[in-house]
């Protein structure tokens, strides 16, 4: 299995619409992720779905800056 299908194995989320933007993004933005952000995508990855909805809806924020960005990119992303 290569490193790139274990990443998307690990973005399966318990919510559709977050499997669909995870893989989204690491299908089309995650190879040229500069290390810091690469980093902080992983500690995403051990966010807690619901945190991470609320996030992506706008009716939450975390503390973690570089997650934070992170998320940002994800929603932007096409």
């Amino acid at each position: 299995m290569s490193e790139k299908s274990k990443i998307i194995w690990r973005c399966r989320r318990g919510i559709k619409e977050l499997d669909v933007l995870f893989t989204r993004f690491v299908e089309n933005d995650y190879d040229g992720l500069s290390a810091a952000d690469n980093a902080a995508f992983h500690r995403l990855l051990k966010y807690e779905d619901p945190i991470i909805l609320r996030c992506v809806l706008g009716q939450e924020d975390v503390e973690d800056p570089e997650v934070h960005a992170i998320i940002k990119k994800m929603c932007s992303a096409p």
